[in-house]
């Protein structure tokens, strides 16, 4: 089964999300928590859930992905604003347990002058309050540009994390391919390469995703531009590989691509020509 889905809004609730995903002919989606410049959660519709497991249980949906707010910094050099990282994904993945066996993402963080360590410390110590013996949701580290002060640019950095988080078998990584490339990581001449140091550094046992965008930047520029799909500096031609790599193509594949709901669906529908089953 070829997993593709896009990002959708998540203010009509679950059910909205699943019926908008099936128009798109899409099998999964990725939404927001909760507003991702703010801080303020939707309350949990428990009759809205209900009808959202019973469609996705009826059109086979593999996974969804939920997105945490941008705003959620667990490095941040602010005490306040890790206390809120901190408040805000634990409230996260109590809501995520109504729709068990899901993925939650979230970006590492920026240490913001604080230095790397410093912010590996604080992402792992946050990881290591909030997750729980008893969750169902896996929860993603995602692979970033390396913007500014940005923790995760290379795969050296999220093993780090990984290795001083205590139930690290709650844990997986989200792969960015706009945000891999900009960081440096050749995926348009050399994905092998660059799968085989992912698998050697991380393991890609560990690999749950892929955030599936082309880029408006050459590689190494560290911008995390997104662009349409076969519109930027990646090119149809080596998403074509990637959505067809044999240690790729059976994960669940998310658009974020600056389009509206029309352009995803014709982005899906090209994707799927791509695709060789």
């Amino acid at each position: 089964m070829f997993k593709i889905g896009c990002h959708l809004s998540a203010s009509k609730g679950f059910t909205a999300m699943g019926k908008e995903a099936l128009k798109l002919e899409a099998n999964t989606f990725q939404f927001f928590t909760r507003n991702p410049r703010g801080s303020k959660a939707k309350a949990i519709d428990e009759k809205d859930v209900e009808k959202f497991l019973q469609l996705a249980k009826d059109h086979d949906f593999p996974v969804i992905l939920a997105h945490a707010p941008y705003t959620l910094n667990a490095c941040s050099k602010d005490e306040r604003t890790r206390e809120f990282a901190l408040e805000t994904m634990a409230d996260d993945l109590i809501r995520m347990e109504y729709v068990p066996g899901n993925l939650y993402n979230f970006h590492p963080g920026s240490h913001v002058g604080q230095g790397v360590e410093t912010g590996i410390t604080q992402i792992a110590a946050q990881l290591n309050t909030v997750l729980k013996p008893e969750q169902t949701t896996t929860v993603l580290l995602e692979t970033m540009a390396g913007k500014g002060t940005e923790i995760g640019r290379t795969f050296e950095e999220l093993r780090e994390i990984l290795d001083r988080v205590a139930l690290n078998d709650k844990m997986g990584v989200c792969l960015d391919t706009c945000h891999v490339y900009d960081g440096g990581y050749d995926i348009v001449n050399d994905l092998d390469g660059v799968l085989t140091e992912f698998d050697r550094i991380i393991g890609l046992s560990r690999l749950k995703a892929i955030h599936l965008n082309d880029s408006m930047n050459p590689i190494g520029s560290h911008k995390d531009r997104h662009q349409k799909i076969g519109q930027g500096s990646l090119g149809l031609e080596a998403i074509t590989r990637i959505i067809n790599h044999p240690a790729l193509r059976d994960l669940p594949f998310y658009l974020e691509t600056p389009n509206d709901l029309p352009g995803y669906g014709e982005e899906i529908a090209l994707l799927k020509r791509q695709r060789q089953e």
